[in-house]
């Protein structure tokens, strides 16, 4: 039995989901979501437009796998839809900068020229001090893989620590030659 999969997911006021076919349509404030379930693997079970439950309509090793992902995927939809995802980047360094050009994120980040990164659809970047970017966004998956992205153009190195890393991400420090 899957620990995930059993809890049943609490609907906010604001959104609504509607199961038409195999496609749970979540919609709410700050966007929409289209989920694809297998019908003939789990049944989906609305509540009064208050509560949804997945359970697998045959319990084998397949469907003890999906089950809890595919109740986490509905979560995260309904989530993002509410209340949205956001990630906090740090830029350390000196001299390391980013600034907003209309749809453009510019990160100084110590190379001889500017990286200009392109802000996809759905996502929104706010640059508070010129060393914090915030990326919010409704789908969890694609806030993540922007900031990843972001965080590839420098990585955190272990000697002094400079780099782009998420708020609160602890660098494993290495220690420097000894004389």
């Amino acid at each position: 039995m899957s620990k995930i999969g059993k809890i049943s997911i609490s609907i906010p006021e604001k959104v609504k989901a509607v199961l038409s076919g195999s496609v749970l349509n979540i919609e709410g404030p700050l966007g929409k979501k289209a989920l694809n379930v297998d019908l003939e693997m789990f049944s989906v079970n609305i509540t009064e437009g208050k509560e949804i439950s997945i359970k697998p309509k045959k319990v084998d090793q397949n469907s003890k796998r999906l089950w809890g992902m595919n109740r986490s995927l509905i979560n995260n939809a309904v989530i993002g839809s509410s209340t949205g995802y956001e990630k906090i980047l740090e830029l350390v360094g000196v001299g390391y900068r980013a600034a907003l050009k209309e749809k453009q994120l510019n990160l100084q980040l110590g190379y001889s020229h500017d990286i200009n990164f392109d802000i996809p659809e759905g996502i929104k970047i706010i640059v508070e001090k010129q060393t914090t970017i915030k990326v919010s966004g409704s789908d969890k998956q694609q806030v993540g893989m922007v900031c990843s992205k972001i965080k590839s153009f420098r990585k955190p190195e272990p000697y002094k620590g400079k780099g782009i890393r998420e708020k609160g991400q602890h660098i494993l420090r290495k220690e420097g030659k000894k004389k």
